[in-house]
């Protein structure tokens, strides 16, 4: 239920309860003119009241107020609810927005400075099945980035739709900077050829930490590998660790990147591109029996 709705709702029930309470003592009797003009009146006023006391705003859709201290909270929560079950997405998200604000500002910074990124402040694209024609991806060439994308998607069962809306980020900028981080991370998937198993999250996160310095990111690239079995440590250890992190720090910063113009374009050339190094050795198959070629 949006905020909006519940305001409404409140409100209107404040009100029934008034008058409810109001019509026991009085005895009933028509109104006059007057007596409904007093009414609508102290309707009005109540009205403001209570939108002004009400613990929900409109700063955006779906935002939810909260205090330094119950951010803090959250934090505290979210971070032991990942770690014992980093499944738990609605978990990851709040970890993210309220320990994010610092990184979302060098985020933005780094997106202002970039003529591409300054153009996707100003347009705000989104990525939903509402922006995207996901059976057209499906009609491209392969080897295309659409393509590509549009493989992830289907092999996983995934929707560009699955990604949870911002909540706990009290400002309408860096809220658009989460979501807009957030809706690129399957993107980020396909273009460093990554499968979204524990160690493809791994790496990927590594990737991420690196370029935005979320500390939803850096918690995930620094615990998760305790979830690793010992022949998959080892690739991580010796292959995927060292491939993740010299990759994040030589490509082009890719918040930076309008994914949505290059669904046409070829993978390896977009690669090149972005200065972006793929995986040493790809991993063709997800779960606890990944196998590289």
């Amino acid at each position: 239920m949006s905020a909006a709705v519940r305001h409404f709702t409140y409100c209107r029930l404040s009100r029934w309860r008034k008058w409810h309470s109001q019509s026991l003592k009085v005895p009933s009797r028509s109104l006059s003119s007057g007596d409904h003009a007093e009414l609508d009146e102290a309707h009005h006023t109540e009205d403001q009241e209570t939108s002004e006391n009400q613990p929900y705003d409109v700063l955006y859709p779906g935002h939810i107020s909260t205090s330094f201290f119950q951010k803090s909270l959250l934090a505290f929560g979210s971070g032991i609810a990942c770690l014992l079950n980093p499944a738990r997405d609605d978990m990851i998200c709040a970890l993210g927005e309220t320990t994010g604000p610092p990184a979302l500002k060098y985020m933005q910074r780094k997106m202002l400075a970039d003529p591409v990124g300054r153009q996707i402040l100003e347009d705000k694209p989104l990525i939903s099945t509402d922006t995207i024609d996901v059976p057209y991806l499906g009609s491209l060439p392969e080897g295309t980035f659409g393509k590509e994308y549009w493989h992830f998607l289907d092999k996983n069962g995934f929707s560009p739709d699955a990604r949870r809306p911002v909540n706990f980020v009290d400002d309408t900028e860096l809220m658009y900077v989460m979501l807009r981080y957030r809706q690129c991370h399957d993107l980020m998937h396909t273009l460093l050829g990554m499968p979204p198993n524990m160690l493809g999250e791994v790496a990927v996160k590594w990737f991420e930490a690196i370029q935005t310095g979320l500390p939803m990111c850096v918690t995930a690239a620094l615990f998760g590998p305790v979830r690793l079995g010992p022949k998959h440590r080892q690739k991580y250890t010796n292959t995927y660790l060292p491939w993740a992190i010299r990759s994040a720090y030589n490509s082009k910063f890719l918040m930076n990147v309008y994914f949505e113009r290059h669904w046409e374009q070829d993978l390896d050339e977009l690669r090149k591109e972005l200065n972006v190094e793929p995986a040493p050795i790809p991993l063709i198959k997800t779960g606890k029996n990944t196998v590289t070629k």
